[in-house]
């Protein structure tokens, strides 16, 4: 898999290695790429990229010697008869590099398990060595709830960490670079399938039709795509059953906070806060509501590839480890469309956004998300915001069809549009559809694949 993208944070970890002496701190979910993006930021620098493994602490500390003297001038250092014999002897012998050096911490809860003062090893390393030695230390993992934690006030590293960096998926944009051989429409169908991470999307064979791909990905037994949604669900909710099950709830329709509590049966607001912090469920209200005083909150599946696997792929499980996956990809396939819905509505705002930190909107724009009328009849895919008043000056419509009606999708634009709290009197009014607008309006915005997915 070649690497693309990520230009923002490797200029961040430049910087880091320019100017600070304190650790960097990458993480992010697992296949997010977060091991590509150090080994391609380490690239060129003299590095020792050590990668727990849970092992015995002397095991680690043997391993992390062999790999060190292969970069370092370890003096009277012999891997084999005399390794490093704890971690204060191991940043102690590291320390003495004479040229700026990389020291790695791969999967750094690993390490932390078997030895669980290493936090405070580190911290006392630093506050010795800071500014004298040449040595740069970067910590990884994907451990998201203790990656985060490593960052508290009460945590040992607190203040000395001069570079937090969260690692996340690829956005529509940044997922069009892997899927360069594929038209813009079907950039976004694979985009709505296996989501941002890097990893899903170098599954998909450009080369293929969707229903081959589908075939070989999900409906075989043992199938990548098949396997790894479970796998999600045991390693990244962090909550235990009561993820799995919160879910499964978003999943099926249950949006709303006492719908999710019924269907589960417990107080579900710390799994809640938990998946939001993962972003595998993302908090929705009306874009003109204060999200911490609204009671209009509903709850979405925010990861692509987990919703496309809850809704679609999950009740099949067991019929395709057994075989039958050849006559259920048709179902899967036909599902696509009203599971694309979701998927392109969001593509749409951030396509939105883009063109406001670009500078292609009337306005700085403040604030872009969806609204809704307390009935939940009328409903603005896109709203965005602007001004000390928050006045809309722009709404927007996304459909995932071919073609659709410009004039006719503007008329109930327009007509929504006057529900809104505050409205701009020149209000720009924009229609995006998967290929084709037709009939659209003088002066409406038009958006299509090729716009979201260049």
């Amino acid at each position: 898999m070649s690497f693309v993208n990520r230009t923002g944070e490797l200029a961040a970890l430049d910087r880091w290695w320019s100017t600070s002496t304190g650790i960097a701190l990458v993480w992010g979910r697992r296949r997010v790429g977060k091991t590509a993006l150090i080994q391609r930021f380490a690239r060129g620098k003299p590095t020792v990229f050590h990668t727990g493994a849970g092992r015995p602490l002397a095991d680690e500390l043997r391993i992390l010697t062999d790999e060190a003297t292969k970069v370092a001038d370890l003096e009277r250092r012999n891997a084999r008869i005399r390794p490093f014999t704890d971690w204060d002897d191991a940043l102690a012998g590291l320390a003495d590099v004479r040229s700026p050096s990389l020291l790695i911490l791969d999967e750094f809860p690993e390490l932390t398990r078997t030895y669980p003062a290493l936090p405070s090893v580190l911290r006392a390393w630093l506050d010795r060595e800071r500014g004298r030695t040449a040595l740069r230390i970067l910590v990884c993992g994907s451990a998201v709830r203790t990656m985060e934690a490593m960052q508290d006030e009460r945590s040992p590293l607190f203040g000395r960490i001069d570079l937090p960096l969260l690692v996340h998926p690829f956005r529509p944009r940044e997922a069009s670079t892997m899927l360069r051989v594929l038209d813009p429409a079907s950039r976004a169908l694979v985009w709505g399938v296996a989501g941002g991470m890097p990893l899903y999307l170098s599954w998909w064979d450009q080369t293929e039709p969707v229903r081959s791909n589908l075939d070989r990905l999900v409906c075989a037994p043992g199938a990548p795509m098949l396997t790894e949604g479970q796998l999600v669900l045991a390693t990244e909710g962090e909550s235990g059953e009561l993820g799995g099950l919160v879910l499964r709830a978003i999943a099926a329709g249950r949006t709303k906070h006492h719908e999710i509590e019924q269907a589960v049966r417990a107080e579900p607001a710390r799994t809640l806060d938990r998946l939001a912090e993962l972003r595998l469920v993302e908090r929705v209200v009306p874009i003109t509501e204060n999200p911490r005083r609204t009671k209009r909150t509903v709850y979405r599946i925010a990861d692509n590839f987990l919703r496309f696997w809850l809704t679609l792929v999950e009740r099949h499980r067991g019929e395709i480890e057994r075989g039958l996956g050849g006559s259920i990809v048709g179902s899967i396939e036909r599902g696509l469309d009203d599971h694309m819905g979701a998927a392109w509505e969001e593509a749409f705002r951030d396509h939105l956004r883009h063109l406001a930190v670009t500078g292609q909107m009337p306005e700085e724009v403040e604030a872009i998300g969806p609204w809704w009328d307390r009935d939940g009849e009328n409903e603005i895919d896109a709203v965005a915001l602007a001004g000390v008043d928050q006045a809309a000056i722009l709404v927007g419509e996304a459909k995932w069809a071919r073609g659709v009606n410009g004039a006719r999708i503007v008329s109930s634009l327009t007509a929504k549009a006057g529900q809104l709290p505050a409205v701009r009197k020149h209000l720009e009014l924009a229609v995006c559809a998967r290929e084709e607008i037709k009939k659209p309006p003088p002066g409406a915005r038009t958006y299509s694949a090729v716009d979201l997915f260049p």
